[in-house]
This record gives C-alpha cells, sequence and structure tokens, in this order.
C-alpha cells in the first residue's frame, strides 16, 4: 500500500489531524478525498504484477486486502486514536470478531465482562467455545473478580468500557495490567466513549475497536468498523485474518466515515453536553426509576469515568415506572426522538433493550447484567437539548 499524501509535519491538534490526516491524492489534487470505487488495479506488465504479489505490500493490488479510499480512513481513525495501525472491516462486529478470534486456536482461554452488546455476548459465550476455546465472564465492576479470573493464563481479555446498555465503567489500568501479568492481550470496546473522549491504548489496552457505524459516521448512513493496535498486531494477527476471511469495508462507506471523522469531535462534544442536560433533567423527574450517566455523581463509578473519559458520553439509560408497559407508554409517546437501535446518530434514538438488542438472553441474565423491563437506553443527537427535553417531558405524561 502507498504511504500517505501527507501527514502534517508539525504538531499538529486533533481537528487539523481529522481535516488533513492521511490524505492520499490522485494526480488530480482534488480537494475532497476520492472514491476509489474498484475491486481490483492493472499492471503495465506481467513482471509487474508478480512483483505486486511478492513485495512488501506497497502496491494495491485487490481491494478485498487494500484500498485507497480505505486507507485514508485507516490512517485518519490511527491518527486521532494515537495508534501503531489500523485495519477496517465491514462491520462494527466484524471488528469485534476479528480482534477476539485473529489470534486464538483449540485450549486458549478468554476472560471477558459480562456487561456487553448481545452480539458480542454470543460470541464470547457461545461461538468461541465450539472452538474449543475456554471462556469466563466476569463483573466487569469488580477489580477483584478480574484479579481471581486472571490469576490463571488468558490469551485476550475483552470489555466494553462504558458497556452497552447500562454504562458500566472498567479500570481499563488495572485489567490491563492483570492481563498482562496473565500472558494475554487486552481488546476494549471503545464505541460508547469514541476515541474523542477516551484512549484505551494510552491507559494500557492493546487493541481498540470501533463500530464506524455509530458517532464515526454520526447520521446511520453505512456500516463499518475498525481495529486498533500495534503494528506486529495487525500485520502478524489481524491482517492475514482479514485478507483471508473477507470481511472488507467498501471503499464508499469508507469515505462517507473518512469524512464523518472531520466532524467528530464537534458532534461528540456537543451531544455530551446535551447528555448531561437530558440525564440531569430525568435524574430529578418522578417517573423515572433510575438514571444511568457516567457524569453525574449518582453514577457508582463517576470518579473512574472521570478519570478515563474527557466527558460523560451522549448516551444515557433510564428505568421508567411501571416496567414494560411503562417503558413501551414513554416510547409510544414520543415525537421527536426515534425509535431504533443504532446508535452515535445526529437524530435522538432510543431503545428498549431487553425486547430488542439484549432479548437472546434469558430472564435471569438479563437480571444479572441489570437490564430491567423497564430499561431505556437513549442515544442524544445533536438536537436542541430543549426540545428534547420538552419530547421527554412530555411522553413521560403517558406513563
Amino acid at each position: 500500500m502507498s504511504d500517505s499524501f501527507e501527514e502534517p509535519l508539525f504538531p499538529a491538534g486533533t481537528h487539523t489531524l481529522l481535516t488533513h490526516g492521511g490524505v492520499l491524492r490522485s494526480p488530480h489534487m482534488e480537494t475532497s478525498e476520492a472514491i476509489y470505487m474498484t475491486s481490483g488495479y492493472v499492471y503495465r506488465s506481467a513482471e509487474e504484477a508478480e512483483s505486486a504479489f511478492t513485495n512488501d505490500g506497497s502496491r494495491f493490488v485487490y481491494s478485498r486486502y487494500a484500498n485507497p479510499t480505505v486507507q485514508m480512513f485507516e490512517d485518519r481513525l490511527r491518527l486521532l486514536e494515537g495508534a501503531e495501525a489500523c485495519r477496517s472491516t465491514a462491520s462494527g462486529m466484524a471488528a469485534v470478531f476479528a480482534a477476539i478470534f485473529c489470534s486464538l486456536k483449540a485450549g486458549d482461554r478468554v476472560v471477558a465482562s459480562r456487561a456487553l452488546f448481545g452480539s458480542c455476548l454470543y460470541i464470547i459465550a457461545q461461538i468461541l467455545p465450539r472452538y474449543g476455546i475456554e471462556t469466563e465472564m466476569v463483573d466487569g465492576r469488580d477489580i477483584e473478580k478480574w484479579r481471581a479470573a486472571l490469576s490463571r493464563p488468558a490469551k485476550v481479555v475483552f470489555c466494553e468500557t462504558p458497556s452497552n446498555p447500562t454504562m458500566e465503567i472498567v479500570d481499563l489500568k488495572a485489567v490491563a495490567e492483570l492481563t498482562h501479568a496473565a500472558g494475554g492481550i487486552l481488546v476494549v470496546d471503545n464505541i460508547f466513549a469514541t476515541p474523542v473522549l477516551q484512549k484505551p491504548l494510552a491507559l494500557g489496552a492493546d487493541v481498540v475497536v470501533y463500530s464506524g457505524t455509530k458517532h464515526i459516521d454520526g447520521q446511520g448512513r453505512s456500516l463499518g468498523g475498525a481495529v486498533l493496535g500495534s503494528a506486529a498486531f495487525i500485520k502478524d494477527h489481524l491482517a492475514p485474518f482479514l485478507k483471508h476471511t473477507g470481511p472488507a469495508l467498501s471503499p464508499f462507506n469508507a469515505w462517507i466515515q473518512l469524512k464523518g471523522l472531520e466532524t467528530l469531535p464537534l458532534r461528540v462534544e456537543r451531544q455530551c453536553r446535551t447528555a448531561e442536560e437530558v440525564a440531569t433533567f430525568l435524574s430529578a423527574h418522578g417517573k423515572i426509576e433510575r438514571t444511568i450517566y457516567p457524569g453525574l455523581a449518582s453514577h457508582p463509578q463517576h470518579d473512574l469515568a472521570k478519570r478515563q473519559m474527557r466527558l460523560g458520553g451522549t448516551m444515557v439509560a433510564f428505568d421508567v415506572a411501571g416496567g414494560k408497559a411503562g417503558a413501551f407508554r414513554f416510547l409510544n409517546a414520543l415525537r421527536l426522538v426515534l425509535i431504533s437501535n443504532n446508535l452515535g446518530d445526529s437524530k435522538s434514538l432510543t431503545t428498549h433493550p431487553a425486547t430488542t438488542t439484549h432479548q437472546r438472553l434469558s430472564p435471569a441474565e438479563r437480571q444479572t447484567a441489570g437490564i430491567a423491563d423497564s430499561l431505556v437506553r437513549l442515544s442524544i443527537g445533536l438536537e436542541d437539548s430543549a426540545d428534547i427535553v420538552s419530547d421527554l417531558e412530555t411522553a413521560l405524561a403517558a406513563v
């Protein structure tokens, strides 16, 4: 693959990196990055083709392996994250699965926090054991539970922080130390926090995964994912896995998410400010039994969240009085906030985890995870905060 056309030659700030980083211009010198919608590439001779398949990878040969638009997205995200290398995938779940599975074999052991998105939980609890991989789930909030689980060797440790949907916080620095002592690598799903609010690699993690579908796109248009880590991990473990299993990000989706990165901090910081206003409103409302937001002092891990995250995040979860019936009455009375299982959109979205994202879990498993029938997850968008609060207040009157 070709080197990026221009990386800033000076200590550039975040916003500068997100508008100029990783650019790979064509000879036409376009202002907006090009979309290279091609599956393959041609060669001037048979000798050039032979060289392309035997050299160090500096030549694009097939878009399942690498593509100029996709590379620009990967380079820009790498600069934002502060990682040595990045590879993208067709979806966030493809990124999660590849990051976990690419270095595992039968007989290995995986330890994970139990508070996970439904599909992540399915990978850990259902898919990995089919291949002879031992898995153990722990309460991610309890460092002693991590210490006990990692008193034996583990190849991979996986967690979300904040978790989906109950926003449990994992002490990344402490878990990273325990992981490395157990001989493993720590893989962190940083989707809720985004690279704007939290830097897992700086806290000791080895690998970070994202669903670009969420905040990175930011407007609900495209699927995509990314895995970031050391150059050695990407080259020796992840790249061969992706090359031969094929979950490639399309150039068009890569372009959408590349452009999304340009405004990511602006959107996320605005959404965080609104989320804090919304969480404060909900915490004082008589029909809300519990409000979960890391930016509120009432969050049981508020101090840890403040140490790891710049702001409280764009997501708010809360229990509505009246159980499932009350939650459904509330959801059905909303007019501005839309019902959707997606998140990180410019539009505010809400969902009922027990019947959507986590409906595969048994009632007992949902109870253990803190996902009651009354729980609602709210992804804050870019609307005026007063309009969001007004819509929530009107909907709560129906409960």
